[in-house]
Order: C-alpha cells, then sequence, then structure tokens
C-alpha cells in the first residue's frame, strides 16, 4: 500500500513541520507554511532509480585515509564562451552542477542554448517550459546549427536521466529547475519539495556519472533564487545573469564557486541575433562622443583578473523641494554618502544642499572601492560645473579622513589606461612605491589627499 504523509513546507526557508503554524521558527516569516501530501510507493521508488544501470546495488561507502585518495585527471570541459568559462573558473568541472539565475527575458535560455549549439560535442538539452519547435525558432534565429545537440521536452526527472543516461552526453542542461518533478512526489511542481528532491536527483547522477549539469532557475520578486535555499547550497557553482532589459549589456557574476573565483565576471551584448560575449568592456563602456561634459570621470577598475575602464557620471543641482536626493545606479548608495560626508567635512564643499545623483555608464554594478577616486572627480567637476581632462584616469580609495588609500593591481590599471591612450593618471601616493615608472608611456600623478586632487584639476 502507499505510504501518505502530508508534511507543511515554508516556501521561503524550506522548514518542514508535521503541523500548520503562523510563524516559521527557521526564516522567521509569517503565513509562509504550505500543505505537502506526499505519496510514496515502491513501484515509483524503482522508477526513481531506474537510470541506474544495476538499479540500487551500489555498495555501501566505507571510510578511505586521505592519502590513499587518488585524484581524478579529468580535464575540464573547455567552452566555446569564453566569457562563461572564466566565470566558471577555466571551464566545466566533470560531475559538477551549475545553478543560473536570473530575471525572466535576461536571456538565461539563450544563453545556454548558444553554448549548447557552439560546443562540438555531444550535448542534451531539456526544456520543461517550451516545445522542440519554439526551440528551434530560437535557435534559427540565432543562426546556429549543431548536429550533436539534442532536445528533450520532459518534465519527470526519471525520464530524463534515463535518456541522459542513454545518450551520454557532454553535459546536460536542464531549463528549469522549477519545472521539474519527481516521481517519489505528488506535489505541484515548482513546490519546496519538488525542487528539494529533484535536485538532489540531479546531483546524484551528476556525481555518479561525471556529466556535469547546468540548472537554469527563477528568482523571486526581491532578487533571489527561487525556492529553498538548500537548493543554493547542493549546487556547487551559483551563477547571476544580470542586466537591464533597456540597456544592451549582461552581466554573469559569480556567486559561489567550490571549483574557481567568485570575483570574476563576464559581459555580454544582447543583439538581435543572440548574446555577444565582449572580450573588451573597456571600450564599450567609456563615451566615445567627442564634446567634454562636466561631471564625467573614467575609472580604472578590477573585476577577478580583468583590468577595465568604466565611465562614472555625476550631476550636483540645487535642491528644489527642500531635501536634497541623493540617487546612486550601479555603485552602493551608502558608500555615496559617505563620500559625500567627506567632501562636506574635509574639503568643505556645500554639498548637503543639493541634489546629487550618480549613474554608472553602461548598466553595469562595480564594487570596487578603488574607483572611489573617479567617483570623488566627478561629483567635484558637476559642483564646479567644469569638464575634467579627457585623456585623465583616475583608481584610488578615498577614506574617512580624507585621504586616499592604496589598490590593490594597480600595474594591471595603468596598463590598461596606457592601451587605450590615456595620457594621465591619478593614483594614491602610496601605490608608487616599488613602482616602474619607465614601463609606462602615460603620467602618472600621485596623490595622498583629496584636496590635492581639487588643486590639481580646478586651481591653476
Amino acid at each position: 500500500m502507499a505510504k501518505i504523509r502530508k508534511v507543511f513546507v515554508c516556501s521561503v526557508c524550506g522548514t518542514q513541520t508535521a503541523k500548520w503554524m503562523g510563524r516559521c521558527p527557521g526564516c522567521e516569516g509569517w503565513n509562509t507554511f504550505q500543505e505537502e501530501v506526499i505519496y510514496r510507493e515502491d513501484e515509483r521508488e524503482k522508477e526513481s532509480k531506474s537510470w541506474r544501470r544495476d538499479g540500487d546495488s551500489r555498495k555501501a561507502a566505507t571510510p578511505v585515509p586521505l592519502a590513499e585518495v587518488r585524484p581524478e585527471e579529468r580535464p575540464r570541459l573547455q567552452l566555446p564562451d569564453g566569457e562563461l568559462g572564466r566565470v566558471l573558473g577555466g571551464g566545466l568541472v566533470a560531475g559538477s552542477l551549475v545553478l543560473v539565475g536570473g530575471q525572466p527575458g535576461i536571456g538565461k535560455s539563450t544563453l545556454m542554448l548558444q553554448v549548447a549549439m557552439q560546443l562540438p560535442e555531444r550535448v542534451l538539452y531539456v526544456s520543461g517550459e517550451e516545445s522542440a519547435a519554439q526551440i528551434k525558432m530560437r535557435a534559427d534565429r540565432l543562426g546556429l546549427s549543431n548536429p550533436d545537440c539534442y532536445l528533450l521536452t520532459e518534465t519527470n526527472t526519471s525520464h530524463i536521466l534515463r535518456q541522459a543516461r542513454d545518450l551520454g552526453p557532454a553535459f546536460l542542461v536542464i531549463d528549469s529547475i522549477q519545472t521539474l518533478s519527481s516521481p517519489l512526489l505528488d506535489s505541484l511542481p515548482g513546490s519546496v519539495t519538488q525542487i528539494r528532491e529533484s535536485a538532489g536527483e540531479l546531483q546524484r547522477f551528476a556525481k555518479e556519472t561525471g556529466i556535469p549539469v547546468i540548472l537554469i532557475g527563477h528568482i523571486n520578486k526581491e532578487g533571489n533564487l527561487a525556492g529553498p535555499k538548500l537548493l543554493e547550497h547542493i549546487v556547487d557553482t551559483v551563477l547571476s545573469f544580470e542586466g537591464d532589459r533597456h540597456h544592451a549589456y549582461r552581466i554573469l557574476r559569480s556567486l559561489k564557486n567550490r571549483f574557481g573565483s567568485t570575483d570574476e565576471m563576464g559581459i555580454y551584448e544582447m543583439r538581435s541575433s543572440g548574446l555577444r560575449p565582449v572580450s573588451n568592456p573597456s571600450e564599450l563602456l567609456i563615451s566615445q562622443t567627442d564634446e567634454q561634459l562636466s561631471g564625467s570621470a573614467i575609472a580604472a577598475t578590477i573585476e577577478g583578473l580583468r583590468p577595465m575602464l568604466i565611465e562614472t557620471q555625476a550631476l550636483v543641482s540645487t535642491a528644489v523641494y527642500g531635501t536634497p536626493q541623493r540617487s546612486a545606479t550601479g555603485f552602493d548608495l551608502r558608500r555615496l554618502h559617505m563620500l559625500l560626508a567627506v567632501l562636506e567635512k574635509r574639503g568643505r564643499f556645500p554639498l548637503g544642499q543639493y541634489d546629487v545623483f550618480l549613474n554608472i555608464a553602461g548598466g553595469i554594478r562595480v564594487n570596487d572601492p578603488g574607483i572611489d577616486l573617479a567617483i570623488i572627480s566627478s561629483l567635484l567637476s558637476s559642483f564646479q560645473d567644469i569638464p575634467l581632462p579627457a585623456n585623465a584616469c583616475f583608481a584610488g580609495e578615498v577614506g574617512l579622513s580624507g585621504e586616499i588609500r592604496a589598490v590593490h593591481r594597480i600595474e594591471q590599471r595603468i596598463q590598461e589606461a596606457d592601451r587605450l591612450g590615456f595620457k594621465r593618471f591619478y593614483l594614491p601616493k602610496l601605490n608608487m612605491k616599488g613602482l616602474d615608472i619607465s614601463q609606462y608611456d602615460i603620467e602618472l600623478r600621485a596623490l595622498s589627499r583629496v584636496g590635492e586632487l581639487y588643486d590639481d584639476l580646478f586651481r591653476v
């Protein structure tokens, strides 16, 4: 007979209880518990394990001394997309489980389909949201063709894993994890228990077969990955596909990576023919206009191992409605408040009575404190309504005392500015120690205080 079990699961954190509760003891959220009816039958258990060639006759694991464990020498699967490969840490690790999340319509499915169509190896693309004809239409729009790319429209995890075992692809794409359902459960697809069980089955499949699995996931209205938090703990890598649909650029960031750095970032340009990797973002994120306007400064930043130049734009205007406004796009608003307080206290600039708007051009978001000097320069330029030199670039962190602190990897920042034709580079004086000036064709101007920056830029 079937074993029937009812549990109440928190839709936010996945906490299970035997009875309904108004407040979740795990995340302390109110009215988040949902009833889940679980059926477990012997036949369903057999079906869920049918993808294993030996059924469930695996030997129980036994402890092994660490010194006797031999590391696997499997090379990473090199992807044709250099941006995705760098964010993953150099390619797909055998048996890894990767979760890609992002807003609806941002391009997650397009990105994964492009990778599947460009890889010269066998790939299985599973879709629970679209039919095979719809996926074919998108592939034709992208102008891609790959006879080794197989499509499967299925939501049952047992059928998917059985087909993947028989096909033996180089890697497996699941679009999306919220549409899958395990035969062990009778709850609706997308529920907490279904997502947890489906992800667990895919994890076991990836580890036992060595086939990398890429999951496409949804996000909720708060911008977090939908489903239980356990989903992010199960997978090896969590990638976030970000961007504004009103801008052409998309950002791929690594939030968790067991096999590489989480500081890497990939940049794509959305076109009618699909997503194009941007190998040189500096030339695209800098304004190409010949007219010099106030409030614009070029910052040299580091994203992972890649140096790039971005344009910071500031607008300082008189507060019309009494209370000054503060707005920042692509930059931490609290750090903007700190920089304004430094200019007010240390530089004696009366910015407290002005509206201040800050924007990072291109629609990207930067968390590097090394762009503080460029933001300070753009704020002063807009406040004085005097354009900055067109050939100047800035890198430096600003402290609460108005001092300009050293930043890491200054040599790569200078080299990137020199490569793009900049003639003047403002940097912290502390970074001049041990720096070989003779190898650069760019003028280096070292600063130690914010006041020195103002004197150099605006006082003749």
